[in-house]
């Protein structure tokens, strides 16, 4: 008699389960059969609670980085047609900060990112002059000036030369290893940019006006660094609640 009753009990848990399915996916005794194990098998959501109801929500960073010392940009090389009057500065571009995640949550580094990002050469600049992405990416270097540029690195995270090549002409480099690298144009020594490699999503470019958000981050305490034309403030603990927004601010010297 338990036998039949624990019979009984299996058959009503795995009829009760079907009613949840599509009959169109039930084709088979084995597809049955696996259904019985749905529930062991959920995977686990953000904090270790399984899906549904109690699954944890991802939450956010969000603040203002103030910059105490202001770059300055390298006035480029002057121009015939520029006799007499001042080289644009494109010191917004310089204010733009960097705000990442030093330790991003299990299973962040597993991510990899096929897209495409653009780099470009206009006015003897590199626009923009900072990017930040992730490993896999695939950087486009458009040349729209009227003459020829050399882009090239000597970073330990990518060395590269893409050799010199002319207007309209562009070159891609495809960036694998996290790290910072810092890009040049060997013909117009005053070019110079910075692109950011992350192996994970959890980071962000500030604004104009310094504010930055990093976004679906899953609840937890994590380190988070502020990062503007090579200083880094120290890493600065938050704790990110359950579908909430964490605010942190930072001041870079």
């Amino acid at each position: 008699m338990v036998l039949n009753r624990r019979r009984k009990l299996g058959t009503i848990r795995i009829l009760a389960t079907l009613a949840f399915v599509p009959v169109a996916s039930i084709t088979s005794l084995d597809s049955i059969a696996s259904l019985a194990s749905i529930s062991s098998t959920v995977p686990l959501a953000p904090g270790g609670s399984r899906g549904g109801l109690g699954a944890a929500r991802a939450g956010s960073i969000r603040g203002h980085v103030d910059l105490r010392r202001v770059p300055l940009a390298v006035d480029r090389r002057p121009g015939v047609n520029d006799l007499g009057t001042p080289a644009p500065r494109d010191l917004p571009d310089l204010l733009r900060s960097v705000v990442y995640l030093e330790s991003a949550p299990r299973g962040a580094f597993e991510m990899v990112e096929n897209s495409r990002a653009v780099m470009d050469q206009h006015n003897e600049t590199f626009v923009p002059h900072v990017i930040a992405i992730m490993t896999g990416t695939t950087v486009d270097f458009p040349n729209s000036d009227a003459f020829y540029h050399n882009v090239f690195s000597l970073s330990k995270t990518a060395r590269f030369d893409l050799g010199r090549y002319a207007a309209g002409r562009s070159k891609p480099i495809r960036f694998d290893k996290p790290g910072i690298v810092r890009v040049f144009c060997d013909i117009h020594s005053h070019m110079n940019a910075f692109i950011l490699v992350f192996s994970h999503p959890f980071f962000a470019l500030t604004n104009a006006d310094g504010r930055y958000g990093i976004e679906n981050v899953p609840p937890g305490t994590y380190s988070v660094v502020a990062w503007n034309e090579g200083t880094a403030s120290e890493p600065t603990p938050v704790t990110v609640p359950d579908g909430g927004v964490a605010e942190l601010d930072f001041t870079l010297r």
